[in-house]
C-alpha cells in the first residue's frame, strides 16, 4: 500500500489534488476511477461531448483530453523521479489544450485513450519499490516525490469528475 505523501512532498497547488484522495488503497482507487470514468465518457454522444458550460470554457472532449495530458505528465514525472533526481519544467494546461485537436476526436476514442493511459500507469506504479516512491525531483520549481504524483493522478481525476457533475451536469 502506498501511504499518503506529506505536504513537504508536493507544491501548495498540488495540495488540492492530494487532499481529495480519501484514506484508501490508492492503486485500487485509480483502478475504480479508471473503470467508472471510462463508463461515464464512453456512453456520451459526440454531441454531448461537444458541450461547454460557458463561452470560452473547455468542451467535455477538451476537458477529458486535458485529463489525459495531465495523467501522462504526472506519470512521466513519477517515472523520471523514480530513476533520477532531476529538474523538469512546468507545463501550461491551456497551451496543451489549445494545441490539441480533441474536439475532432470521438468521445469513445478519448475514453479508450484515457483508460489505456491509466492502465499503463497503474502497471508502472505497481512496479515502484518503496524506495522509488519516496524519491524526489523538482517540477514547476517545486519539490515532488514519486508517491505525490500517484496521489495527484487520483486527485486530479476526482477534481474533474466533480466539475463534470457540477458544471457539465454529467456523472453521478
Amino acid at each position: 500500500m502506498i501511504s499518503k505523501p506529506s505536504p513537504e512532498e508536493y507544491s501548495p497547488f498540488a495540495a488540492g489534488y492530494v487532499g481529495l484522495v480519501p484514506d484508501t488503497h490508492v492503486i485500487e482507487l485509480l483502478e475504480r476511477l479508471m473503470e467508472s470514468s471510462y463508463q461515464l465518457f464512453s456512453k456520451l454522444t459526440d454531441e454531448q461531448a461537444a458541450y461547454a458550460y460557458a463561452p470560452g470554457k473547455w468542451t467535455v472532449k477538451q476537458a477529458l483530453g486535458h485529463m489525459i495530458d495531465t495523467e501522462r505528465t504526472f506519470a512521466y514525472r513519477a517515472l523520471v523521479f523514480s530513476r533520477n533526481y532531476i529538474e523538469l519544467p512546468g507545463f501550461d494546461q491551456d497551451v496543451y489544450v489549445d494545441n490539441a485537436d480533441f474536439n475532432t476526436q470521438s468521445i469513445q476514442d478519448l475514453a479508450a485513450e484515457f483508460k489505456a493511459t491509466r492502465l499503463s500507469n497503474i502497471y508502472m506504479i505497481k512496479g515502484f519499490s518503496e524506495e522509488q516512491l519516496l524519491r524526489t525531483g523538482i517540477a514547476s520549481n517545486h519539490l515532488f516525490s514519486v508517491r505525490a504524483f500517484v496521489y495527484m493522478m487520483a486527485g486530479h481525476e476526482l477534481h474533474h469528475l466533480r466539475s463534470f457533475k457540477e458544471q457539465y451536469h454529467i456523472g453521478s
